[in-house]
């Protein structure tokens, strides 16, 4: 599956290019986005748009999507041209939810390979164990990387939605250098929107 360097090939679905998530250059440009710098969303009915901020660095790190009663974290990485970064990101979140004492499971979904997690409860959530899917698509020079949470983790009807949602992202990659796993700046939307 790799060639003589070791580059991961990218895993997306075949389809990614038409159906998404999608790069800035392949984006309908009519369409009404949400500009979050590193990635646009497309407001929808019943969809909750939140930004989680670093609190020493004020930077911007994740935007989470509350939808069909459900939860997606996401999150834009630079990878590189070449090759992918969803088959090494997997194996470090695999390792990450075992050493929290977490179970977890890697199985294929409709966007590809997953991970379906159980990991611990937050303080706020109660005790107890959580269902979480870990989604990813490598893209032209990036990477997306979504946590799923609430409905959509078990049942098929809100994962649809979600997924949907997750595949209506658009990355917005830039022309700068980046070195690959760094997380593409994400910022406040300019005008407030009806999300």
């Amino acid at each position: 599956m790799t060639d003589n360097n070791e580059t991961p090939l990218k895993s997306a679905p075949v389809d990614r290019a038409t159906s998404g998530p999608f790069d800035d250059s392949e984006a309908n440009p009519v369409r009404p986005y949400i500009d979050l710098g590193g990635i646009k969303i497309l407001p929808r009915e019943g969809l909750n748009l939140r930004l989680e901020v670093e609190e020493q660095t004020k930077r911007v790190v994740a935007v989470g999507l509350d939808y069909a009663d459900s939860s997606l974290q996401v999150q834009p990485f630079a990878a590189p041209r070449t090759g992918g970064l969803w088959e090494e990101t997997r194996v470090q979140l695999r390792d990450q939810v075992k050493s929290q004492g977490g179970r977890v499971e890697e199985r294929e979904g409709p966007l590809g390979k997953e991970l379906l997690a159980e990991v611990p409860a937050t303080a706020a959530e109660g005790s107890g164990l959580r269902l979480a899917r870990f989604i990813g698509i490598d893209g032209p020079r990036w990477f997306l990387r979504g946590v799923v949470g609430g409905a959509a983790a078990s049942d098929p009807e809100a994962a649809a939605k979600v997924e949907d949602l997750f595949r209506s992202i658009v990355v917005v990659r830039g022309g700068l250098p980046m070195p690959p796993r760094d997380l593409i700046p994400l910022k406040m939307p300019a005008t407030p929107g009806s999300a």
